[in-house]
Formats: structure tokens, sequence, C-alpha cells
């Protein structure tokens, strides 16, 4: 199933004159103050997200999982899921693959069904956190930090392939998430399970090519909860560090114990040339992995302001790779992601309308009242108008989850592919 331009085109028509008048408004204010509008729309327009290949079917928890029906049952309809969205939100476009759940089985096929949708290959993902069917060893007590060499040789393997995979298709990073740690006390060594992982690393680091990056996530817990190898951004900065100048830090929104503060990580980790990645994701207890901007909207806007500093002032940090990694477990998975997408864009909007310099004189102040007015005075205003304005000028929908029901993709779905198909990953 695919959207036509001219599909997209019908449903704004209903909205375009409300789009204008609210968008000239908006314009104008924020024209008076200041701002750049046409410029703040354009960086709208080419920001894009990549969506995983695993999310595009239902998520679902240890208890359960419900389907919405008409799930991709491959690949090439992994892709043609992500079209849709790109094509409504012209914001994802970029897929990210995760290994051995998503090998392709033509690359050259694959490739051109991508292309034909103007989709990218982001970075692709490996998978030692669960034993395949065919492996020799089992990852039951670790992968990369495991006490057996044989096990860590498997693993290393493994994540060598997967750059291999990501090479043919045009992919310029490895994302590693390790599930490595330990359930009870005493059962790791924690200095020997960080050196058995730090040893690994550098192993798959030596197969990266030269124009890649090793991306190493962390997780302060789950599905072990003693303790977890990689368990905050210092453990990942340390690895990344040991690794060489191609590996950064990759920060997971969700992989945070409750009220850390994120932006403060964001920023030091630009400001050390080292922050690699961002998977976005919302949360209320922990790894809820819920839709973006759901739970804490302000907390995703002050990370922004950070993000949004540190493209700006931190020429020593790479450009980075987005990615949405959340479980929609009662949702349409596709109308979470442009849900998601929608929310990303609006406090990359609201970001950018903050004064920076401003900012920094009531900084050199200290005048703290100053500081909270202008970050909340940036936050306090709809957007909306500009990210409808990026998505018109690219051929996108004015409300992409409105085209989404209008058009009753998930109905052509369904129609197309059966009630019962299951996506792999989540």
């Amino acid at each position: 199933m695919k959207i036509s331009k001219e599909q997209v085109s019908e449903s704004n028509k209903s909205g375009v004159q409300n789009h204008n008048e609210n968008f000239d408004f908006l314009s104008n204010k924020l024209t008076n103050q200041g701002h750049d509008v046409n410029a703040i729309v354009s960086k709208l327009a080419t920001f894009q997200v990549a969506i995983p290949s695993w999310a595009l079917g239902a998520g679902g928890t240890r208890f359960g999982r419900f389907s919405f029906y008409g799930e991709p049952s491959s690949l090439e309809q992994k892709i043609e899921d992500i079209g849709i969205i790109h094509g409504l939100t012209q914001t994802a476009g970029a897929v990210s693959l995760h290994i051995p759940w998503d090998i392709p089985s033509d690359y050259n096929a694959i490739k051109e069904k991508a292309d034909a949708l103007d989709i990218k290959f982001d970075a692709v993902n490996s998978n030692t956190f669960q034993d395949q069917e065919d492996a020799s060893e089992s990852y039951k007590y670790g992968s990369l930090s495991n006490t057996s060499k044989a096990v860590r040789d498997q693993a290393i393997q493994h994540n060598l392939d997967v750059i291999k995979i990501g090479d043919k298709l045009g992919s310029k990073a490895l994302a590693v998430w390790l599930a490595d740690g330990s359930c009870f006390p005493g059962q790791n060594n924690f200095q020997t399970a960080f050196q058995n992982t730090q040893d690994s690393l550098v192993e798959i680091y030596k197969g990266l090519p030269d124009d890649w990056k090793m991306l190493v996530e962390y997780k302060p817990y789950e599905p072990n909860f003693y303790s977890t190898v990689i368990q905050d951004w210092g453990a990942s900065l340390m690895l990344a560090n040991g690794c060489g100048d191609k590996a950064y830090t990759l920060v997971d929104l969700g992989h945070h114990l409750p009220n850390s503060n994120i932006e403060q990580i964001v920023s030091i980790l630009q400001l050390k040339g080292k922050l690699g990645g961002f998977h976005f994701n919302d949360s209320k207890y922990g790894d809820d992995d819920l839709t973006v901007g759901s739970i804490k909207p302000y907390a995703l806007f002050l990370i922004f302001n950070e993000l949004v500093y540190g493209m700006q002032n931190n020429p020593q940090n790479p450009d980075l790779a987005w990615m949405i990694d959340a479980s929609h477990n009662v949702k349409d998975p596709l109308e979470d992601l442009i849900q998601s997408l929608e929310a990303i864009q609006e406090a990359y909007a609201k970001a950018m309308l903050i004064d920076q310099n401003a900012l920094k004189a009531a900084q050199l102040d200290n005048d703290v009242v100053k500081c909270q007015e202008i970050l909340q005075g940036a936050y306090r205003t709809d957007v909306r108008p500009l990210l409808e304005k990026a998505r018109l000028n690219s051929g996108g929908a004015l409300s992409p989850i409105q085209s989404y029901r209008s058009l009753d993709v998930r109905g052509g779905l369904i129609k197309e592919r059966g009630k019962h198909t299951i996506a792999t990953g989540l």
C-alpha cells in the first residue's frame, strides 16, 4: 500500500484556509520578536527521524500482545509502512534495522523499494539479548561480557555480521545495546564483566568501516535487576573512549532512573563531542517506551533546548542519529509513530524559539526568574502552524493523523495483508 501525493493533497484541502490564517498570525508574531520563521520551517522540514523496523507491528509486554491487524510480515512491508508514515509526515525519512529480525533476502530489491519511498538506512542494531535458533552458544548469562570466550566470540561475530549487512544497505552506524548484567548479588564480578565488554567492543570496533560510527547504548536495569554492565552514560562513555574516536554514547530517553536530569547528560556529552545518537520515547515509571511527549512534554522540550544549543555551539560533536524506540501496546502502531514524530518536531520548534543570547545574559546576571520566563515563553508558544507549514511545503499532510484515518490506511492494510499477520520485533 502506498499513499499518493494526490491523496495527501486532497485530504489537505479542507484545512488549508484555517492553516494559512493560523500560520500568518504566528509568523507575524514571531517575526516581530526577531525570529526568522522561514529558517525555522526549513529546519523542521529537513529534520528526519528514523523509524525502527521492529516498531511497525503491535507492541507487547511479557503478559500479552494485542494486534491492530494488517501487520507487516516482511521487511518489504515494514518499509512500505514507513513509506506511509513518511508520506504523511515528511519526517520519517529513514529506517533503522534490527538484526537478525530483519535481514534482507534481496539487498538490491530492498534498496530499490526504500529509494522509491525516499527512505534511507540509518544505524543498524545488533541483537545479543536473546538466543537464536541456530546459535551454538546461549546468551542466558550475558553476551559481550560473558565469562565464556566462546559466547563472547559468537556475540562479537554477530556484531561484525551486522556491520556487513548495514554496509550493503548504506548504513553508517552500528548501535549496540546489551542486556548483560546480573539478577543477584555475587552472580558476576563487576570488573571482569566490564573488562570483557570493553575487550569485545574493541574487537567489534576494529571491523567498522572508516566512515562508520559505533553507538554504545546504556540502561540502568531490565532484564537484569541487580546490575547492568552498561548501566549509565558514564559507563557508556568509558567504553566508547576505550574503543576510539568513532565510538559514541547513545542516549535513550527511557533508559534512566526516575527524575534523572537527561538534559544535563545530553549537554555534557555534546561538550565532549561524544553524543552519537538519540532514541525517543516517554515514561512514567521506568523504561515504559510510551509515545514521545505523552507524559513529560516539558522535559522533552528542556532536552531539545540542550540539543539545539549543542548543534549550534559544539562543532566537535557529530551529526546525531535520531530514532524512535517505543512500544505502542494499545495503539495502532502507525498512529503512535505519527504522534511521536509530531511531539519531536514540536519540541524542536519550541527550542528554536529560545533566545539563547538573552538566556545567556540572564544566566550571567544570575537572573533566575528571567531564565525561567525565557524558557517557558518559548514552551508556551503554539508552534503547530510551523509544523504544518513544513509538512505542506514538503508535500505532507496538514494533519497526518486525520489524513491517516480519512484514508482508512489501517483498513487498507488489513484488506491487503489479512488480519492475522505478525511482525517480527516487539
